[in-house]
């Protein structure tokens, strides 16, 4: 099966390697399953199941006009959960992922899910509002958002040095790295990329943190500067019980490429534990 049919038509695009208990994935923004490649060969060859998807509007799933907010992409993860007969599953969410792994356990009440992994994610709510005074102005945003409006094709290369951490002395991934994220940003749709962008940053999942009952990752690099480490995982840490949190010092957004060898090393452990 490379494809799954969400409940409102969608078609998304499914890797699902190996077999065994099963894995499931949902990536960054603005990437596409293939992100996950290097972990899903080790879990695979760890004798269980990777199963990871293009989220609606990006990669090689459909585009279309409609079903970015949250609601709807947690049903996409129940329904890819369903088709693919995924039981007693790990749910794994990197970034803007997290936030579908949090409103799965919350609207579909954690069904089938035997373990959650969180990687620098954007829990658990990156707006600044009254309530929460360590996120993001809407100014920002905004400014985000006309820019990549604007012309997205130049919009991502200082955004991926930023997101892998590449500066003047500092280089962890490779100039090919980068310009394949670039590349996989620009096969989204303008649409998803956009509405995802507010999705991500307007959602509150406060209220969804009490859902994680299950033994829970926390995984986060404390020099990202996509999503800040002070104002999320640790943030997301304290409010869920018994979550192990794990900080990577020095690591960018886009560890699972700077830090591979160390983030499948920690993710295989956990998912053996």
């Amino acid at each position: 099966m490379n494809h799954v049919t969400t409940r409102d038509g969608v078609k998304l695009y499914v890797k699902d390697w190996g077999q065994g208990r099963p894995v499931v994935m949902t990536h960054g923004w603005p990437l596409s399953a293939d992100s996950f490649d290097d972990l899903s060969m080790a879990i695979a060859d760890a004798g269980m199941r990777a199963i990871s998807y293009d989220r609606r509007g990006f990669g090689r799933s459909d585009q279309p006009w409609t079903g970015y907010d949250y609601d709807t992409l947690s049903d996409d993860l129940a329904d890819v959960l369903e088709q693919t007969g995924a039981h007693d599953a790990t749910l794994l969410g990197f970034s803007m992922g997290g936030g579908e792994v949090a409103r799965y356990m919350s609207r579909h009440a954690g069904n089938q899910v035997k373990q959650a992994v969180l990687v620098a994610s954007t829990l658990p709510f990156r707006l600044k509002t009254d309530d929460n005074p360590e996120g993001v102005e809407q100014a920002k945003f905004d400014e985000t958002a006309a820019a990549i409006a604007q012309d997205r094709a130049a919009f991502w290369p200082p955004f991926f040095k930023n997101f892998f951490g590449v500066g003047m002395v500092s280089h962890p991934v490779s100039d090919e790295v980068m310009a394949w994220a670039c590349s996989v940003s620009m096969q989204a749709s303008l649409k998803a990329t956009l509405a995802c962008a507010k999705a991500f940053s307007s959602t509150d999942f406060r209220g969804d943190l009490a859902s994680f009952t299950v033994p829970t990752l926390i995984i986060h690099g404390s020099d990202d500067k996509i999503v800040p480490i002070e104002s999320s995982s640790r943030l997301t840490a304290r409010a869920i019980q018994h979550a192990r949190f794990i900080e990577y010092e020095g690591a960018p957004h886009g560890l699972f490429a700077s830090h591979k060898e160390r983030f499948i090393a920690d993710v295989l452990e956990f998912l053996h534990g």
